[in-house]
């Protein structure tokens, strides 16, 4: 299989000043590796077999193939890491024989709540609510408000139509003991945004018809690459270690720039990665995406010729996947010159040509080639993040499993609704 493969295209420094920084970090690689005492309760997700083994596959699989057989909609309850990463490969790999997939709990909006309740009409519905603690307001309130539903429509049956993921010994938990409903592990020792390779990403994504088995297979590749590769040819810690060099130069923003609609979602999950991870002490670089072409009509103008304080991540993807042809049109509409020449290629022109613009403005860009987009490659995409948002936070010297600041907003919250 190929490999994904990172380049930089940098006026600052070169490759060689990277190299140099990793050498001389060396021992924060060797302290990833090995497991660090201090975060023990955090790195569940650092040995994949750990929660995605085969036998932990076959259950998600066999219960999916379950709801598969009956379901229409499943909508998926959760918010942040709950839903993140199962959302960024559903949307980028849509299935035409799997179940609709609907998204809830990440919104505390009536309107929307009111329409999703509409849409389920007449069809067959499943549920999986996603709440490592069951204390978060928006999955709680939206799972309360689908549970009722279901058991309206259902009777005695909705039981069976209810899956959970939640931590055991949780309330969520003694909710599934209690009522029959299935129960799946939201393990302790991983965090909301480093969840993707466990059940809370796994089953959604099985659900909707993905090769959750061709995801782990990827993410443990990246694992063992990651695991092999020298500080100075390691490509999680060329990542963590050019950002972190940035941030000394003062760049405060990073932009993961696409060409790819496919890769929305994706960016979202990215985002949350670093900006939990690092957004602390007064530290961390601020993470947001460039979705082109269309934001090259919105935010480009500044990207281009704004206040130097950007960086920019292009995702490309190799592998043409599918193709269309620009026709013969006898309708003066000037764009002729178009005939002939595929869309994908088009495209891809449209990406060179910004990249190259963004380098010449000013902008430090480098370029995460991935070979092919499918289940295979997002696994390894999961995986060099993960991996590198830890090491990155360790560069920083800050904690990249909590996020304190979090609850704040959720104390004024709790406090105003009476809880």
């Amino acid at each position: 299989m190929k490999k994904i493969e990172l380049s930089f295209a940098d006026q600052l420094f070169n490759l060689n000043e990277i190299v140099d920084f990793t050498q001389k970090h060396k021992s924060s690689l060797d302290e990833v590796l090995g497991k660090e005492e201090i975060y023990q309760d955090s790195l569940g997700w650092l040995d994949i077999d750990e929660w995605a083994g085969e036998a932990a596959l076959k259950r998600i699989q066999d219960k999916a193939k379950e709801v598969q057989n009956v379901a229409n909609v499943f909508v998926l309850i959760g918010v942040g890491g709950s839903n993140q990463a199962a959302r960024a490969v559903i949307s980028a790999l849509p299935q035409e024989k799997a179940p609709e997939i609907l998204y809830a709990g990440n919104n505390l909006s009536a309107d929307y709540m009111n329409k999703l309740l509409k849409s389920l009409d007449g069809k067959s519905v499943y549920i999986n609510a996603i709440a490592k603690n069951f204390e978060t307001l928006e999955p709680g309130l939206c799972f309360r408000v689908l549970r009722q539903y279901l058991e309206k429509r259902y009777g005695s049956e909705a039981a069976g139509r209810i899956a959970v993921t939640g931590t055991k010994g949780s309330s969520l938990y003694q909710l599934a003991l209690d009522n029959g409903y299935t129960f799946f592990t939201f393990p302790e020792n991983i965090g909301g945004r480093y969840s993707a390779l466990c059940d809370v990403g796994l089953f959604p994504m099985a659900v909707a018809g993905l090769d959750i088995s061709q995801l782990v297979q990827g993410a443990k590749e990246m694992r063992a690459r990651l695991l092999t590769e020298p500080a100075e040819e390691n490509i999680a810690f060329h990542y963590a270690a050019y950002r972190n060099l940035l941030q000394l130069k003062d760049y405060r923003l990073e932009m993961l720039s696409f060409f790819e609609p496919r890769f929305q979602y994706f960016s979202k999950w990215w985002t949350q990665l670093f900006a939990e991870s690092e957004g602390k002490d007064g530290k961390g670089v601020y993470p947001v995406a460039g979705n082109f072409s269309e934001d090259l009509h919105s935010i480009g103008q500044f990207v281009q010729e704004g206040r130097r304080m950007i960086f920019e991540t292009f995702l490309d993807v190799s592998e043409k996947d599918t193709s269309l042809l620009i026709e013969r049109d006898d309708k003066k509409d000037y764009f002729d010159y178009l005939e002939g020449k595929d869309l994908w290629t088009i495209n891809k022109i449209a990406f060179q040509a910004t990249f190259d613009a963004h380098l010449k403005g000013g902008i430090p860009c480098s370029k995460l080639t991935i070979p092919k987009l499918d289940e295979y490659y997002f696994g390894q995409l999961f995986y060099l993040f993960m991996f590198a948002c830890y090491l990155s936070g360790k560069l920083l010297e800050v904690n990249p499993f909590d996020q304190g600041g979090v609850e704040n907003y959720k104390k004024n919250m709790f406090q105003a609704l009476g809880k």
